[in-house]
């Protein structure tokens, strides 16, 4: 009962607020010394933190002089440590049980940049923040009344990109000028050891390494783990020497130990390792690393593609439910190869997908994702 009336009670309590607020907000001030504190909010998942990042340098570009803090999901803030374009990095979760405590660490902000938050907390937290201007798009929600940006409204379906929408956030809140869309990410010292480390154990030193990505934040987004373990066997086939490290969060460390499994039974490496299941043996921050030293990537539409983007590793992004113009690859796409099927169900149920292995992202063919791999590794052999 507590949790049902909390949006509603500080949605009337805001309202109140807001309509009281008298304080001067003028455009001038934007782009200009006068803001000198910045909140940027991106407490989500991986990838749509590293989407943020062209924005949140957008953001410093413009105000060198400015202390901007970061608010960024708890699980991501070892990774995110050191990343230059911030101040200061403050763990959210998005949730209500960390709401107040959080609420009561932003004080005396100027700007507020939501690059991606989820409601009904994101846009509040903002505004508790006491910034003066608020930016977000898109800005066609019930929390419209606190924003810089009210009008005109946009949805997802008006913001093009990931990074797209970023910038688009970041233009708003004064930056000007020609903004790369390039993500970035810090490359830890301790995370390039620890992944030395782990390569050594396996005698992969100098190992050409195909990094594979068989789990996803939601099922509807997951190529079936059959596929993977199949394409992996017929790469190997082709290319002899390749290894396969299967990637994926502690809570995917199963299913990747299971297509590892499959593919070391199928394809046996003489006097050595095949595949390597990752999953909950590296930790986080040797995650880039490990896509730097990848030859590619082969994913759904994950945090770790958009993190081998970073790097400049090149992927092969499957893609059905989700739209690769929104979420795929944002730049360098001569580099990458995308590979996008229809949607099998109407409606479809996306985050609530029935199926334990999607049937539209069965419609992705192995010897696609052969051919594309394929590809990319006689490119990067050329």
């Amino acid at each position: 009962m507590r949790l049902r009336l909390r949006e509603p009670l500080l949605y009337r309590w805001l309202r109140l607020k807001r309509a009281v607020d008298r304080r001067p907000r003028p455009a001038s001030e934007l782009g200009t010394p006068a803001i000198r504190r910045i909140l940027a909010i991106s407490c989500t998942a991986l990838g749509d933190t590293l989407l943020s990042t062209p924005g949140l340098r957008a953001l410093r570009l413009t105000y060198p002089q400015a202390h901007i803090t970061l608010l960024v999901h708890p699980s991501l803030l070892a990774l995110f440590t050191g990343l230059a374009e911030v101040d200061e990095l403050i763990p959210y979760d998005g949730k209500w049980r960390s709401f107040r405590r959080t609420a009561r660490q932003l004080k005396d902000y100027d700007l507020a940049a939501i690059f991606h938050g989820n409601e009904p907390q994101a846009t509040p937290l903002a505004y508790l923040s006491g910034a003066r201007h608020i930016f977000k798009l898109p800005n066609n929600n019930r929390w419209n009344f606190l924003l810089s940006n009210r009008t005109p409204l946009l949805g997802w379906d008006d913001l093009g990109h990931g990074i797209a929408q970023r910038l688009a956030v970041a233009r708003l809140a004064g930056a000007v000028g020609e903004l790369s869309p390039r993500m970035t990410v810090p490359l830890p010292a301790a995370g390039a050891a620890a992944l030395s480390t782990a390569l050594a154990e396996r005698g992969w030193q100098e190992a050409n390494i195909v990094a594979l990505q068989p789990g996803a934040s939601t099922m509807s987004r997951r190529w079936p783990r059959s596929r993977f373990i199949t394409a992996a066997v017929q790469l190997a086939q082709a290319y002899p020497d390749l290894r396969f490290v299967v990637s994926g969060s502690p809570a995917e460390a199963a299913l990747c130990q299971e297509v590892a499994a499959g593919i070391e039974t199928t394809a046996p490496l003489a006097g050595g390792v095949r595949a390597w299941a990752s999953a909950g043996q590296l930790p986080l921050i040797a995650l880039p690393a490990l896509m730097q030293r990848a030859r590619l990537l082969v994913t759904g539409d994950t945090g770790p593609m958009h993190l081998a983007v970073t790097v400049g590793t090149p992927v092969v992004a499957l893609f059905a439910v989700s739209d690769p113009a929104r979420s795929g690859p944002g730049y360098d796409l001569d580099k990458h190869v995308v590979i996008r099927k229809w949607r099998t169900c109407d409606p479809c149920f996306s985050k609530n997908c029935p199926y334990a292995e999607p049937i539209c992202m069965d419609n992705i063919a192995v010897d696609e994702v052969v051919a594309a791999a394929a590809t990319i590794l006689a490119r990067k052999s050329a």
